[in-house]
């Protein structure tokens, strides 16, 4: 990696590691004054716990372009695709319902939570996929993976609250195969909209601070086939040039 590629990679992700987990650890013991707070203001502070990826990416995309043009943007070749692409999984998390102790209805929270969720996860493909993948292009997609899929199992810092070397191991894996999976959607697309549809899924599955318990294992599994097959019959019709006023 040459100097500069050096010095923008450390620049984000110092800020990346610390910024974020400033939040992501509640320092300043803002959650129980957020969740007191009504349940829309989720969508402003679920960004909080990937701020620090998203302004480190901003500055080094910055410094990036003063050297060559960046390979990926918001929406990608399609503004339209992208857009349809978030619609799915905020539509069926909306149409299932999400339960929650706020006593909100649970198909407006599940709205919420999708929105919420998706905020969250573009701050944070913004930095992996939007920036750090387009620093890295120059390298196969494996050894990229590998170092992407490192560097964001670490930034999670996970072995801290989870000391189990098994637990932490399955969990780097994961992210390495995520970074190869995730990065080759973007690769395609350009669409760092895309990246954070694949993203979401993931998070969703897992754990979600903002579903937390809302969702039953069912429901989760009907979330991600319906949403992973309509994206994939999207990427299909993205791939070979169609536009949504042809499939009309």
């Amino acid at each position: 990696m040459r100097n500069k590629a050096l010095i923008r990679t450390s620049l984000f992700y110092l800020i990346a590691i610390s910024m974020s987990n400033f939040f992501r650890f509640d320092i300043l013991g803002l959650r129980d004054t957020v969740e007191s707070m009504p349940v829309w203001t989720i969508t402003l502070f679920s960004p909080l716990g990937a701020s620090g990826i998203l302004i480190g990416a901003l500055i080094s995309i910055y410094l990036l372009r003063k050297e060559r043009k960046t390979e990926f943007s918001i929406f990608g070749s399609s503004q339209k695709w992208s857009l349809a692409m978030v619609i799915v999984p905020i539509l069926v998390m909306s149409i299932i319902g999400v339960k929650n102790t706020n006593g909100v209805n649970v198909h407006y929270y599940g709205f919420i939570a999708g929105i919420g969720t998706l905020i969250y996860c573009f701050c944070e493909e913004i930095g992996w996929r939007g920036y750090l993948q387009d620093e890295l292009q120059n390298i196969n997609i494996w050894q990229r993976a590998i170092i992407i899929g490192f560097l964001w199992y670490f930034w999670h810092l996970s072995f801290i609250r989870n000391q189990s070397i098994v637990d932490n191991l399955i969990f780097l894996g994961w992210m390495i195969f995520g970074s190869w999976g995730i990065g080759k959607v973007i690769d395609s697309t350009k669409s760092i909209f895309a990246a954070t549809c694949f993203h979401m899924i993931v998070n969703i599955m897992m754990f979600n601070s903002i579903v937390k318990n809302g969702l039953a294992w069912n429901e989760k599994l009907i979330i991600l086939g319906v949403s992973v097959g309509i994206w994939m019959l999207i990427l299909k019709m993205w791939e070979e040039g169609y536009t949504i006023e042809n499939t009309k």
